[in-house]
């Protein structure tokens, strides 16, 4: 089913040709307003969402609560705070938003904000951060998530009191067994894991929901739970694989909230991962996300609806070839609404609960945090490529969109971006690789141009239509760049086939496609064959450090956080795939190990490379980037080093952020010119 644009949409985007407009820079990324946290209120009428905004001067941002009427669209501040205020929950009747956030505290606590008037009211003052608030349906109580050592026994004034020995402990050491002992930019040796507490709203009581409990639960981010309409029973997903984590299964657990810390696994015969369980809102059914294959990250997810009087589960969308991320039931149970990637962009999907069709509710640019408002009415975030986000108002019954905030209006009617253009061409095994094409603002196709290729990282994910804050496209075109976004051989999106072509084999058909996109953009008759560089991150530095290794074509790379050793990343955070995705391991079948490495190939290196990396990145840790710096110079290759003590795998400070963009753009400038020939 296709969406007609609102009228007030296509106003918006006739505003990108104003004499006024400026090209995107990277000082303007950073004042783009970030909504995050969409969620509707019981009746439907109205919304409340946290808008993040960021100041280069002090290099921070802060988010405040917002309220927007649907559908109308008129958007009150909530609050306004030195302190970001964030994860709104409505409370049963509408009258009250729990959030949390420090003021004042060395942590996030949990507070209650009257809709209509009021003042925020402190509920908890606790040791430990709060986070994930949830109402119970009597409205009394409100749920949380925290995280405490093993063996709490609910006395939070004697935590205290053992977290402050622990500040002045003279001993920093982190001792570990197990295999996986740290994640992302954090240790995981404490023994510590995330508990549910209910907190009484009037008194401040808390009651401790899981004694005992020694489950890590989501190692990405927010934990995944629901909580059952009757307030009975909470949904979680939790790993239930024991040390020393030698894989990382997930289950759901239906958790009794009485205290008494009992649970039931219903996903046990899965033997991979399930996640993200959602109650139907008449407490019949639960669905969840489960995967068939642990030796694969990127396996499909199926939707799996579980009857909770049968205790039995049924796949759905069985034959879709989609992988689902979020979804929700419509208010009467009868419809399941999900998002997926879908070919590059993040598209909505409908299915009957019951079984049935799946049907496309909205496919353009990115979607997310949908949310349901009313019968086939629905609330979302989208943002595109030349689209800052904002949100908008979906009506499915009468195929309208319609876009109701007007938080980043100004600043998109003053940024001229450049066209977008998606392309494909014949790849690896003839297949057809999807690209973006984005050129720069003043475009003259009878001119000559530098271009760059942008590779994402992963290798399973995939650069699309979506305002990316950290690789933006628009800021390369409009320093005077033609950038292309080439979704290679094991990109998600595309189906599950094309995502798993390179497992055991990362190098081979990514890099035939990278190539074959240049060739591509050569023959189109506007790229200067000798002004071509290319960039990545993660998996795209792996592919930067390959090429350096495997092609002449380039005259300038870029290697953010690369994977250079193979060998090296079993000291990554992340390593039970490893075996897998490499096809071998430095214990056996090694041979493929080494022939996918970069680091082989070292003789062949010629071409300059910038090499950037962070000091707490734990997933591509920092030795890969010193190396292949280290040898560059020792070879004597042009290379360069900007490394970042205070950031992680993702350079996410505004000044730094600010500073890495720079870096790049003097790089390229410094090689391949910019703008077109003259």
């Amino acid at each position: 089913m296709k969406l007609a644009f609102s009228i007030s949409l296509l106003a918006l985007f006739s505003g990108f040709a104003l004499a006024e407009a400026q090209p995107l820079s990277a000082e303007a990324v950073w004042q783009v307003a970030r909504p995050a946290g969409l969620t509707v209120s019981p009746d439907g009428r109205r919304a409340v969402f946290s808008l993040t905004r960021y100041n280069l001067k002090s290099d921070k941002g802060n988010a405040d609560l917002q309220l927007i009427e649907l559908p109308g669209g008129k958007t009150t501040p909530l609050t306004q705070h030195p302190d970001s205020d964030t994860q709104p929950a409505w409370s049963p009747d509408g009258r009250s938003i729990a959030f949390v956030s420090k003021r004042g505290h060395a942590q996030n606590q949990l507070f209650v904000l009257p809709v209509f008037g009021g003042e925020a009211k402190n509920i908890t003052q606790l040791p430990v951060a709060v986070s994930s608030p949830v109402w119970l349906p009597d409205g009394k109580e409100i749920l949380f998530v925290a995280e405490v050592p093993a063996g709490f026994d609910g006395d939070f004034q004697k935590l205290a009191a053992a977290k402050k020995a622990e500040k002045d402990n003279k001993v920093s050491a982190k001792v570990t067994e197990n295999r996986v002992y740290r994640f992302w930019d954090h240790w995981l040796t404490d023994d510590t894991y995330p508990h549910f507490f209910a907190v009484d709203v009037e008194s401040g009581k808390i009651r401790h929901l899981t004694p005992g409990w020694k489950q890590l639960m989501n190692l990405n981010g927010a934990p995944e739970f629901d909580l059952s309409p009757d307030g009975k029973t909470i949904a979680v997903s939790v790993i239930t694989s024991a040390p020393p984590y030698n894989e990382l299964n997930h289950d759901i657990l239906l958790l009794a909230t009485d205290g008494s810390g009992k649970f039931t696994n219903i996903t046990e015969a899965n033997k991979a991962s399930d996640g993200n369980p959602v109650f139907s809102p008449d407490g019949k059914t639960l669905v969840y996300g489960a995967q068939s294959r642990l030796d694969f990250t990127e396996d499909n997810v199926k939707l799996m609806n579980f009857n909770l009087a049968s205790k039995t589960a049924t796949a759905m969308a069985a034959n879709v070839d989609l992988s689902p991320s979020d979804w929700y039931f419509s208010k009467d149970s009868t419809m399941l609404y999900f998002i997926a990637a879908d070919k590059a962009k993040a598209s909505v999907f409908s299915i009957p609960v019951q079984g049935g069709a799946v049907k496309q509710v909205l496919r353009q640019a990115s979607n997310e945090q949908f949310q349901v408002a009313g019968p086939q009415q629905f609330v979302l975030v989208q943002h595109g490529i030349s689209q800052l986000p904002e949100i908008f108002y979906l009506d499915n019954k009468n195929r309208t969109l319609k876009q109701i905030s007007q938080f980043n209006h100004q600043q998109q009617q003053n940024t001229q971006f450049g066209k977008v253009e998606e392309m494909s061409f014949a790849g690896s095994d003839g297949k057809a690789i999807q690209m973006f094409v984005v050129f720069p603002p003043n475009f003259d196709p009878k001119k000559r141009w530098p271009l760059l290729s942008l590779l994402h990282g992963g290798p399973h994910s995939y650069f699309g239509d979506n305002f990316n804050y950290r690789w933006n496209p628009q800021i390369f075109a409009a320093a005077g760049y033609v950038t292309i976004m080439p979704n290679f051989h094991g990109s998600t999106s595309f189906g599950q086939a094309f995502a798993e072509a390179i497992h055991g084999d990362h190098a081979t058909k990514p890099f035939f496609d990278s190539e074959a996109a240049i060739d591509h953009m050569v023959s189109r008759g506007y790229i200067d064959e000798s002004r071509i560089a290319a960039a990545g991150g993660s998996y795209g530095g792996y592919l930067v450090s390959w090429i350096a290794g495997h092609s002449s074509k380039y005259k300038a790379l870029v290697n953010h956080a690369g994977v250079y050793d193979l060998m090296a990343q079993f000291a990554s955070d992340s390593t039970i795939h490893r075996v897998h995705a490499y096809a071998g391991s430095p214990w056996d079948k090694k041979e493929n190990v080494l022939k996918a490495s970069p680091a082989m190939y070292a003789e062949n290196f010629k071409t300059p490379m910038l090499v950037i990396h962070g000091e707490q990145d734990y997933r591509v840790p920092v030795n890969q980037g010193l190396e292949v710096y280290g040898v560059l110079k020792g070879k004597g290759v042009d290379a360069r080093l900007v490394y970042f003590p205070n950031e992680n795998h993702w350079i996410l400070k505004p000044n730094n952020s600010v500073f890495w963009y720079s870096e790049v753009l003097n790089w390229l400038e410094r090689y391949i010119g910019k703008g077109p020939s003259a």
